[in-house]
């Protein structure tokens, strides 16, 4: 589990593709203090596993799930990316749940500046995201725990402090580029149990269940 707290920007050193399978080499500094082989490192959002650790550079493998699913497959050698490790349990939980499992990809649509922000467009290319996507919730764009400011019909706006923008590779992308999504882990879960039944009916199945009830929650480890 991640915050969506950037850590760090590192650049990508090496990529490695077969069909749709990569190999990454990320270098980085303030992340390679206690990265250990097999730790969870999100990388512009998607959680990927340390396969090597050298002096300043760690590696990854993107499946092809992930290289199709995401914008890792744009990545080329000079990229930058965001940083951070798997939360730790003493740490501070400073930004929202962030799996590094993201929905979706978005394409940024426009970008302007309001005072001391800048605003973010985004537009999802699918459009089913916008289901788990409310005003003033949370989302997660390449990594980075942001909150929704407004939706509109195909596309959604977040506002970026001067910090985020410094500390994130947000301050790299203009109109065109596109981010990774993740929404907000607590609006999914809730949606697939209201719909749980009604998506076994849907595929022939005889329904598990009538609905929510306390005796559903408890079965299934909600209460």
């Amino acid at each position: 589990m991640f915050t969506g707290l950037v850590e760090e920007i590192g650049d990508i050193r090496k990529v490695g593709r077969k069909g749709e399978a990569m190999v990454l080499g990320i270098s980085a500094f303030r992340i390679m203090d206690d990265l250990k082989l097999g730790d969870s490192v999100a990388v512009n959002g998607v959680c990927l596993t340390a396969t090597s650790i050298g002096k300043g550079l760690f590696t990854v493998d993107v499946m092809p799930e992930t290289y199709r699913s995401t914008n890792l497959k744009e990545l080329q050698i000079g990229s930058k990316v965001n940083l951070e490790r798997a939360m730790a349990a003493e740490a501070r939980f400073g930004g929202h749940i962030v799996q590094g499992h993201v929905d979706g990809v978005g394409s940024i649509r426009s970008v302007h500046n309001d005072q001391n922000a800048v605003v973010y467009e985004i537009a999802p290319l699918d459009s089913n995201l916008f289901k788990y996507i409310i005003p003033k919730g949370s989302i997660t764009l390449d990594g980075i725990s942001l909150t929704v400011v407004q939706v509109m019909e195909t596309s959604f706006t977040v506002s970026i402090i001067p910090h985020t923008l410094a500390e994130t590779i947000l301050s790299h992308k203009k109109s065109g580029d596109t981010v990774n999504i993740e929404n907000d882990i607590i609006g999914k879960y809730v949606d697939h149990l209201l719909h749980y039944g009604s998506q076994e009916k849907a595929e022939g199945k005889t329904p598990s269940n009538k609905g929510i009830s306390r005796e559903y929650l408890s079965e299934h480890g909600f209460v």
